[in-house]
């Protein structure tokens, strides 16, 4: 069974304009057209077992993959070439080259796979929540290296920017665990409270943020430290953060429950801990990312079945986009996509040497 945490994305704030504009209207304030953005945005359709393609230029959906069974998360390389996404039903992990959409590489995870990352280091690391491992691979073959124990239920993961260290979500444990990349060894764990489900982390590996379930909150974590240094509230519960790329902010999609779904992205001064501001999206906002130049940001809305695309400087939805069922997972990339690729492709996936389950369950 899915849970209420099946979907997660995007907002942000780069202006000291918006901090005056908590409900993100921009009253009071000329508004500026953003720049340009061009790239591609990538989505996981949970619920439709399928990939979305927007244009990021145009806010438009330009193909749809099909064939992949429950991918909850979808993550594209550093130089683009390659879109990783994990099927939790088959318990699989998928690598696509985006420039013609073929399958260059399937491998096996742990049952429950729930989110997929290609780290500095070369390789590619997916938390197993159905026995508490990370599969780890060499990109973009798929080879496998090896699998960490971590125990409890593993969720988000993300890695810093310079290599040091890849922190984890590890959600029903309650705590953030710490993997070192050249050994791919645990290295420290944090506790951070009810649920967390996903972190954002410093480009030097200095600090995580985490988003809490209960009370719904983001804590700063020091990872040299290993303490939570700093916590805010937020109106429903978090599930994916995404950090400004000056740092200067944390991002979160506050995604609520499908009894009672949140609407809310919160931006976060990172130094302070305080709100800046919010912006209403869609019902459930679960995955958020932001482009290189922190124009606009994209937020899955899980509950009904579209993306944000929210312009930063003044935190106003510029397109509302429909996507497949049950959005999750969300990545960007500054390469556009595929030019002259078709409108529907059907991935050329082996069947799956086991029965489909139904997936991670978060």
């Amino acid at each position: 069974m899915r849970s209420r945490f099946a979907v997660m994305s995007v907002a942000l704030l780069v202006t000291g304009t918006v901090a005056a504009c908590s409900d993100g209207t921009g009253d009071g304030a000329e508004r500026t057209e953003p720049e340009p953005v061009t790239g591609a945005v990538w989505v996981a359709n949970e619920g439709a077992d399928s990939l979305s393609v927007v244009d990021a230029a145009t806010n438009a959906v330009v193909s749809t993959l099909e064939g992949i069974q429950a991918p909850h998360n979808v993550q594209l390389s550093s130089d683009g070439d390659t879109a990783y996404a994990v099927s939790g039903s088959t318990n699989r992990v998928v690598a696509i080259d985006t420039a013609s959409y073929a399958v260059h590489a399937v491998a096996d995870t742990g049952p429950g796979p729930a989110h997929v990352i290609e780290a500095p280091n070369g390789k590619v690391y997916v938390t197993n929540a159905g026995d508490g491992t990370v599969s780890v691979y060499q990109a973009a073959a798929l080879t496998p290296v090896t699998s960490i124990d971590l125990g409890g239920m593993p969720h988000g993961l993300r890695a810093a920017a310079d290599g040091s260290v890849i922190v984890v979500a590890n959600t029903m444990a309650g705590r953030l665990d710490l993997i070192d990349p050249t050994t791919d060894a645990p290295r420290g764990s944090v506790p951070v409270g009810s649920e967390p489900l996903q972190v954002a982390v410093t480009a030097d590996g200095r600090h995580a943020y985490s988003s809490v379930t209960e009370p719904p909150s983001v804590v700063k974590v020091d990872l040299m430290t290993q303490k939570v240094v700093g916590s805010t509230d937020v109106p429903t519960p978090p599930v994916q953060l995404y950090l400004t790329p000056d740092e200067s902010a944390v991002v979160s999609a506050d995604q609520g429950t499908a009894e009672a779904p949140g609407r809310t992205v919160s931006v976060i001064d990172t130094e302070a801990m305080v709100p800046r501001g919010t912006v209403d999206a869609g019902a459930g906002p679960h995955g958020v990312v932001i482009d290189n130049d922190a124009t606009r940001a994209w937020v899955t809305n899980t509950f009904d079945d579209t993306v944000s695309a929210i312009d930063l400087g003044d935190l106003s939805v510029s397109a509302t986009i429909a996507v497949g069922h049950e959005p999750n997972g969300i990545s960007y990339s500054p390469r556009p996509p595929a030019a002259g690729a078709p409108v529907t492709t059907t991935l050329n996936l082996p069947a799956p040497e086991h029965q489909p389950t139904h997936g991670h369950g978060h």
